[in-house]
């Protein structure tokens, strides 16, 4: 048995570490760490709860808007107010660009660099050669469209900043709904960069996706895993958030249930976090670091459902939306979150459509002295959950699972791996000097390690390293 070791994993948002057990060319044992300290839960202590919105946006910078909108849900169920129509819209429509922006550098930036022969120059260099199997012809126009996908995922940008002000980390999004009315020329203007966006997407970014599961169709039967998933539902279909776009709901054993948030606990057995009492509910659960905790090996905390690990994001939305139920694989999830971007786009240009712009987008409320509440909202990666507790009008409590707190978990108190671990068993390895099958089955979840955690820990790991471009 041969160990390879993966650290930093690039090309993920955040580096993290990686290491597989390889018997006979394929992967029979993993372990995923994230190699930094998320402190945030412990910087909101003692804050004001309104600046939980902008605060818990700099977990992430690919994906701050929801952050944003969760501390806002979070905030507006423990205040009991909702937003206007014209706020749920324009919260609608930044988390919309928020997510364009985010899955169109997926596919071109992140992954389409470990199926493509890429130019022997910065900073495509240094890479991998092994197994690429695209003909010089398709390779060159995708490696063109790396390059138009920058363009695009910037308009998406663009488009944060016309409603929320800024982006990453827009103010436009706090609890109570929006800071701004949209005036008729911003309306028009995000209109048309909505338009090009759309057109890439349907143009170029769907016709690359099927080319690219075309010469790479053994990813179909790579990276599997139970279908075992979850989510919270994404983008409220009225102010008043009683159904969502994209539902959520609970697979366990391929049958869908209904979300019980009763049973979601997190597992410290494997996290370098202080375990001196049972797997607690977040709403219940603390963050004390214990970076000397033997036996550990990540600051990700290891979340369970009914004591079971599930997967979340793009691949478990369109599952459950009953749009996409090919299988559970590498290239199902690269396939289903290039799908879901088509959708999102079509949606946002119906709900751009729907904004008033001389109709009101906030709601004023007052903090209460005692308070608690929650959000559930769906995210680039999966489910995304907050839990907030207010005394004496300050934040008393806060916690937050993050979607690749789910999918990249480690090991929970009982040995069960988590998702990425389990869709690493198997894998094969042509060549262990360039474990490139590692990196596409671990880039798919498009897992970002600076939502589980947040502060580097210089010289971890402590041993020799195999660095994957």
């Amino acid at each position: 048995m041969k160990k390879i070791v993966i650290g930093p994993l690039t090309r993920a948002n955040n580096s993290c570490w990686i290491e597989v057990a390889v018997e006979n060319k394929k992967v029979v044992d993993a372990w995923c760490s994230g190699i930094f300290f998320r402190g945030f839960e412990l910087i909101l202590q003692g804050r004001d709860p309104r600046d939980a919105s902008y605060l818990t946006q700099r977990i992430c910078g690919i994906c701050s808007s929801v952050h944003g909108t969760a501390a806002s849900l979070a905030l507006e169920d423990a205040v009991g107010v909702r937003p206007p129509h014209n706020g749920n819209l324009l919260r609608n429509l930044i988390m919309g660009a928020d997510f364009l922006q985010n899955h169109i550098r997926h596919l071109f930036l992140f992954s389409l660099s470990d199926y493509v022969t890429s130019p022997e120059m910065s900073p495509f260099t240094p890479s991998y050669s092994t197994d690429k199997r695209l003909p010089k012809k398709t390779n060159d126009v995708m490696i063109q469209h790396i390059f138009e996908s920058m363009e695009i995922s910037r308009l998406a940008h663009e488009l944060m900043t016309l409603l929320g002000g800024k982006a990453p980390f827009p103010h436009g999004v706090l609890a109570g709904g929006s800071t701004v009315p949209p005036s008729a020329d911003i309306i028009m203007n995000f209109k048309s960069k909505l338009t090009k966006i759309n057109q890439f997407i349907k143009s170029t970014m769907m016709p690359d996706v099927f080319t690219l599961a075309e010469a790479y169709p053994d990813y179909y039967e790579i990276g599997c895993r139970p279908p075992d998933m979850l989510e919270y539902g994404l983008f409220s279909c009225s102010e008043e958030d009683r159904e969502r776009y994209f539902p959520g709901g609970a697979v366990i054993g391929g049958q869908l249930q209904k979300v019980d948030t009763s049973v979601i606990k997190e597992y410290l057995g494997k996290s370098w976090y202080s375990a001196d009492a049972e797997p607690q509910h977040p709403s219940r659960g603390q963050t004390v670091p214990d970076r000397e905790k033997e036996d550990a090996y990540s600051w990700s905390k290891a979340p369970r459902y009914n004591e079971m690990p599930l997967e979340g994001g793009p691949l478990a939305r369109l599952w459950i939306r009953g749009d996409y139920r090919k299988g559970i694989s590498t290239m199902d999830r690269i396939v289903a979150r290039a799908l879901e971007a088509e959708k999102i786009g079509v949606l946002m240009e119906s709900w751009v459509d729907e904004l008033e712009p001389d109709k009101s987008v906030f709601t004023s409320f007052e903090i209460p002295q005692e308070a608690e509440g929650s959000a559930l909202i769906g995210a680039m990666r999966g489910p995304l959950g907050h839990w907030l507790r207010i005394k004496k009008g300050r934040i008393s409590h806060y916690q937050i699972i993050t979607p690749t707190a789910w999918n990249f978990s480690p090991r929970d108190d009982s040995g069960r791996k988590g998702p990425v671990e389990e869709a690493l068993i198997g894998t094969p390895i042509a060549n262990e000097n360039q474990p490139i099958e590692i990196g596409r089955v671990i880039r798919a979840f498009d897992v970002c390690s600076s939502c589980s955690a947040h502060v580097i820990i210089p010289g971890l790991p402590l041993r020799e390293m195999s660095i994957l471009p």
